[in-house]
């Protein structure tokens, strides 16, 4: 059976304060809660708060982007020995807003994930269609090309230790939701390019997320498809309570 899990992404939103207060919040309904893995993804200016915040709970902290660099002359980015420093222990890579804006390809994401495995960390590897590639019918092609090339090299035993996260792009941020068909049928068909690439086991293993406008009012219902494991969550994430609602919806 695997272990449901609910991450957070905060995105460019809370200052330092607001994001101890977010903590703090979720924390008062979901520190003792070890059914579910819990993730909270907040800037990077806050990771350190919100890591303090957490520290006597069971609730995990984890960065929303990781260079494949390990230091250097790299101005802007953040590596994994700065984010270990911080308790971090996931990392998201490839959403489809760093692929869309900052021209992130799969090449690149794949270093990623290689170095964060590589440095005992856990990513998260978001891959998903936009609007117009769905209505064109090429959903599963995009999708496997994202899964092969952002998981190449990558070696069956640590399929235990990543996620996948299925995001439709057409329905982030949008309040559009795939139906609890519609994305049961993509987290079906990812496990099954899963198990052609590294076989049974594996793809039995590994976790796969849906990221697109889950909220409490769907929650319950996407989280009682076969094959979707849990949830990447961006605007109900910025409230306590909705949060909350959600991982309850995963018990």
């Amino acid at each position: 059976m695997r272990k449901k899990i609910i991450a957070g992404n905060w995105k460019m939103n809370k200052t330092i304060g607001e994001a101890v207060e977010l903590a703090n919040g979720i924390k008062l309904d979901l520190a003792a809660c070890t059914e579910v893995d819990v993730v909270l993804c907040p800037p990077f200016t806050a990771l350190k708060s919100v890591s303090d915040v957490v520290s006597e709970t069971q609730i995990a902290v984890g960065a929303q982007n990781m260079s494949s660099e390990d230091e250097g002359a790299y101005t802007g980015e953040i590596c994994h020995t700065m984010l270990k420093e911080l308790f971090v222990r996931y990392v998201i890579l490839g959403h489809s807003e760093r692929r869309e804006y900052y021209k992130e390809n799969d090449f690149w994401i794949n270093k990623k994930v290689l170095k964060a495995l590589e440095k005992n960390l856990r990513p998260i590897l978001c891959v998903g269609e936009t609007l117009a590639q769905r209505e064109a019918n090429e959903t599963e092609k995009v999708v496997e090309v994202q899964i092969r090339e952002g998981l190449k090299d990558v070696p069956a035993s640590a399929y235990t230790e990543l996620v996948i996260a299925y995001e439709p792009v057409w329905a982030i941020g949008t309040g559009k939701t795939a139906t609890a068909e519609q994305a049961q049928e993509v987290h079906a068909f990812i496990r099954g390019v899963v198990k052609d690439m590294v076989g049974a086991e594996a793809a039995n293993a590994v976790r796969i997320q849906y990221g697109g406008s889950m909220k409490p009012a769907n929650a319950e219902e996407l989280l009682s498809q076969p094959d979707i494991d849990g949830g990447l969550i961006g605007g109900a994430a910025l409230d306590a309570t909705s949060f909350a609602a959600i991982v309850k919806a995963a018990l």
